[in-house]
């Protein structure tokens, strides 16, 4: 593999942290930096993947799809040689564990009204 194939990218984390920087091959999939993320994901943090369905990566303002490689996601101007590519990393829950957790939020919450008229 070429050394110019190669780019680094470091994945920040909701709270500001970081990881990485890695090397991936710019044929390399979204999918597959989304995999390193969940299996390198930092122990004792609030929200945490279980999937990588569950991750959004975000470069320069656009939501990255699993199925483009990392080569057609570089920026196409003002990047330079040798420097880190940042991509933000953010985790939305799947709708199935949502959706139950709403449900047991709301038995837990009735609120029980009465009018009377006089």
């Amino acid at each position: 593999m070429p050394e110019d194939d190669l780019i680094d990218i470091k994945f920040r984390l909701y709270d500001g942290s970081d990881i990485g920087p890695f090397r991936y091959s710019s044929a390399s999939t979204i999918d597959v930096l989304k995999q390193r993320i969940v299996s390198d994901w930092p122990k004792g943090k609030t929200i945490t993947p279980k999937a990588a369905s569950e991750i959004k990566l975000i470069s320069s303002g656009k939501i990255l799809e699993n199925n483009k490689t990392v080569g057609q996601c570089k920026l196409p101007f003002g990047e330079f040689t040798g420097g880190v590519t940042i991509m933000h990393v953010v985790v939305q829950p799947s709708l199935a564990k949502a959706k139950t957790e709403k449900k047991t939020d709301n038995s837990q919450q009735k609120i029980v009204c009465s009018c009377s008229i006089l």
